[in-house]
């Protein structure tokens, strides 16, 4: 499943992948892949892309019915 909340959050801080990558400690390809919905992220990832983008949890990978 796609990660258009996180998409939009990056976007909204003016960071492309490279630098939210570099933000978190991954590569840019994770942030991408995460994103497309093709990796499923820990939970510590999760929250050191949560506290990059200023968001929380729910707001950025609770899946919507």
């Amino acid at each position: 499943m796609k990660n258009k909340k996180m998409k939009l959050a990056r976007v909204e801080r003016d960071l492309s992948q490279a630098q939210l990558a570099e933000l978190v400690g991954v590569t840019r390809q994770t942030i991408g892949l995460i994103e497309s919905g093709g990796y499923n992220p820990t939970l510590n990832l999760c929250l050191a892309i949560c506290k990059a983008l200023g968001k929380t949890l729910d707001e950025l990978f609770w899946e919507e019915d």
